[in-house]
């Protein structure tokens, strides 16, 4: 932690501070008998009571009633007495309220005197100066084929909580699982190689067309020509599903021999596949630029990056006599489940768990990360137990110096349509990842166009390229916010004219939120004051506490891996500030000190919006 946020007074602190002066009254008022009681500090559900609310009396009063002999009210009194001078200075004297409730409200010149503390680069925000340690799994395509919409909440909310991380000052290590090997991916090469495509020519487009294709070359119905042959179907039908069987096992043979060669090495076809990761991998990139998300080839540690550890981590687990054999496969067996986890088929060949538990052993032993997030849709949730439970069972949680690492999946729901099903084309298929970013990016154009055409609009007169890049950064504000403002494991439905409204809890209002501010400022022609704040107008006083709040938010977000937190943080904000900015004038009608002194709330105000969108990689317009 740095020197200057070790200082910084925030919320948790000065309810701290309140606490331990409680604590110290109680003891002196009642002694030992009160020795062990929680005052109960809370904030304040309605601010005209005050900023916190201290209740325990009712309760002490009821358990020292044989040998204290008062009624609530009065116990509260009698702590209030005996509060230390120091808490005093804290605070406006103390109202006991009801049954008993203390009421407590600070001074202004002490949440001004925090606020001031706050106003500094790091906003207060605690930086551990990389002593912990995070690796995340995030984005995980297949490759040959197109991301989808569930691809982008793998991407940006494992994108957004290594942020979270990343802004506390830990060490992040993203790791975005490529599916780069196998049987599937060897399917899509041999039907390549089959219809002699040239692969230095070809597009994402042609690769997606022809992993399908491949999978359906590789369907055998051996079942269904057994049945037609038991029921004398006819001799055409029994002959089309002759061809089917027989071209269905050339196919898969084809395969079986390419994916032979591909993990021998061989040069022609490693070079092919590697095409298809490049060619892939490239709208990736492209689509984590569009989305602000931190993504690049060193993030990469695709299967084919674990394929020479696979061995070794079944030795492993048969050497532990963890695993046994089952119908000549290996399984990990568990005491509280009947579901076993298969790591090898009776062929010797390994799956996808397999790969998963070299990972988690990599990321842990290897990378030495503390913490291990899966940002892996929730359909996968007994898979992750499985896998995180024999890491456990074999103790590959435990880190070189002892301590245990924790594996943690951060499941998350469906991105669904109008009819609450999994969003799909009029056609009937799955939108494409690019499509659904083309569409918000249309969208926001249109809305930023539509409101520069105002005469005074902030935008009037702003280049058709000008308006064309806010346009893009609010349709992908829209997207983004709305999926991240959600419960991560909850589904959601894609209504992307909610979304690109400039009012109500969405990115564009959070943005807009930004941009006025950064207004204000401009014609103050100050990019933010440093002159004395001053804490008087209760909207003054809301907007103080919510910025107070920020690097609380930011803790409670990354302990929770919790990227709603956040967004709720920012709406919270923009409405604040817009109270006060309705409330309270800043460049016309007060003297010198508020102007000043509300110049500067505005900055703070700005500053920490921006800060928390960029937890988000969402952008933060000056003009809109």
């Amino acid at each position: 932690m740095s020197q200057n946020s070790a200082r910084t007074p925030r919320i948790n602190d000065l309810a701290n501070r309140i606490d331990v002066g409680f604590r110290e009254a109680l003891l002196a008022a009642m002694g030992e008998s009160a020795a062990a009681t929680d005052p109960s500090i809370k904030v304040a559900a309605n601010p005209k009571f005050g900023d916190f609310q201290a209740n325990f009396a009712m309760g002490l009063a009821k358990s020292l009633a044989t040998t204290l002999g008062k009624n609530p009210r009065e116990v509260a009194q009698l702590v209030v007495d005996h509060l230390p001078q120091s808490l005093r200075d804290l605070c406006e004297p103390m109202e006991i309220a009801g049954p008993g409730f203390v009421n407590i409200r600070l001074k202004p010149e002490c949440i001004a005197a925090a606020l001031t503390e706050m106003d500094i680069p790091s906003l207060g925000v605690s930086d551990s100066q990389g002593t912990h340690s995070v690796a995340v799994d995030l984005c995980g395509v297949n490759v040959a084929k197109q991301m989808h919409v569930g691809h982008l909440r793998a991407t940006i909310i494992g994108d957004t909580i290594s942020r979270l991380y990343e802004r506390l000052g830990w060490k992040v290590f993203r790791q975005n699982h490529l599916g780069d090997w196998g049987l599937p991916i060897a399917m899509t090469l041999a039907a390549l190689r089959r219809a002699k495509t040239d692969i230095n020519r070809v597009t994402l487009d042609d690769l997606n067309t022809a992993y399908r294709n491949a999978q359906m070359q590789g369907r055998d119905d051996e079942a269904g020509l057994a049945a037609a042959r038991a029921t004398h179907v006819g001799p055409h039908r029994i002959a089309e599903l002759e061809a089917q069987h027989d071209g269905a096992s050339a196919a898969l043979s084809d395969a079986h021999d390419t994916l032979r060669r591909l993990q021998s090495g061989d040069t022609a076809i490693v070079a092919d596949w590697q095409k298809l990761i490049d060619v892939t991998m490239r709208e990736v990139y492209e689509t984590a630029q569009i989305l602000r998300v931190d993504l690049k080839p060193e993030h990469n540690r695709g299967e084919s990056f674990f394929r020479d550890r696979l061995a070794s981590t079944v030795d492993a687990f048969v050497s532990a006599n963890l695993a046994m054999r089952d119908d000549g496969a290996l399984v990990v067996r568990f005491a509280d489940r009947e579901r076993p986890l298969l790591i090898q088929k009776s062929d010797g060949t390994s799956l996808y768990a397999t790969t998963d538990l070299a990972a988690a052993r990599y990321r842990i032993q290897d990378l030495g990360a503390e913490l291990v997030v899966y940002c892996v849709d929730a359909r996968q949730r007994d898979h992750f137990r499985d896998v995180f439970d024999a890491v456990r069972l074999i103790g590959w949680t435990k880190r070189s110096d002892d301590s245990q690492a924790s594996l943690v999946h951060v499941p998350f729901g469906a991105v669904l349509g109008a009819d609450k099903r999994p969003l799909k084309t009029r056609s009937g298929e799955n939108f494409t990842l690019k499509a659904l970013l083309d569409e918000a990016v249309a969208r926001g154009r249109r809305e930023v166009r539509s409101r520069a055409a105002v005469p005074d609009a902030p935008t009037s007169g702003m280049s058709g390229a000008e308006l064309d890049a806010i346009g893009e950064a609010v349709g992908i504000a829209a997207i983004k916010y709305a999926d991240l403002s959600c419960d991560v494991g909850r589904d959601y439905v894609f209504d992307l004219d909610r979304m690109v409204s400039f009012e109500g809890d969405t990115g564009p209002y959070a943005q807009y939120a930004h941009a006025r501010i950064s207004g204000i400022l401009a014609k103050a022609g100050a990019n933010g004051a440093t002159s004395p704040i001053i804490i008087g107008a209760p909207e003054e006083r809301a907007l103080a506490f919510n910025l107070l709040r920020y690097p609380n938010a930011i803790e409670d977000a990354a302990a929770q891996l919790a990227p709603n937190r956040i967004a709720a943080f920012i709406y919270e904000l923009a409405n604040t500030f817009n109270a006060f900015y309705q409330s309270c004038p800043v460049l016309r009608g007060v003297d010198d000190a508020t102007r000043c002194s509300r110049l500067r709330l505005c900055d703070l105000t700005r500053r920490v919006l921006a800060d928390a969108l960029s937890i988000m990689a969402i952008s933060a317009p000056t003009r809109m």
